[in-house]
């Protein structure tokens, strides 16, 4: 069985097959720490699954909104047009908690919250917490992890 876990405290994804270790990925978590609140910008804990894989097919550096590619590519020049843009790229997989009352339901869901393990621009940081709550990855990475991923992949984060 392949599993996803992730440690917030190491800023690291790797990929588990049977209980192996097989690779591990430089992320970027929340800045604002981890919790499991609707609006706290913050990354929850726990066990989750994959809900769906989106973008298959796109080209790298593709820009989401919404769960949607709006046909841009990210540049450096698309940065500057729209600086307040918390760029979602390449990839999504969204988030579903497993546990009610930690991270499913109410006002700590994590699909609800729209918790992506998705990609970002090269130019922002791995290894340190910078994100609005998602899991933040290298494009190249994200583009390797998602064809790695079945549906409903299994995701453990901890702290």
């Amino acid at each position: 069985m392949r599993t996803l876990h992730i440690n917030l405290s190491q800023q690291l994804l790797s990929t588990v097959e049977d209980g192996t270790l097989l690779k591990g990925y430089s992320i970027s978590s929340a800045l604002n720490g981890v919790g499991q609140q609707q609006g706290s910008g913050q990354t929850p804990i726990g066990h989750h699954y994959i809900r769906a894989k989106i973008g298959h097919g796109a080209k790298i550096n593709s820009v989401f909104i919404g769960r949607r590619a709006t046909g841009e590519i990210y540049t450096s020049h698309l940065a500057a047009k729209f600086p307040k843009r918390d760029w979602i790229l390449s990839r999504i997989l969204w988030l579903c908690g497993t546990e009610e009352g930690l991270n499913r339901l109410g006002l700590v869901d994590s699909m609800a919250r729209y918790i992506y393990i998705h990609g970002t621009p090269d130019s922002e940081p791995m290894g340190v917490p910078k994100s609005h709550g998602c899991i933040r990855m290298r494009n190249t990475d994200m583009l390797e992890i998602f064809n790695w991923v079945p549906n409903s992949c299994p995701v453990y984060i901890e702290v």
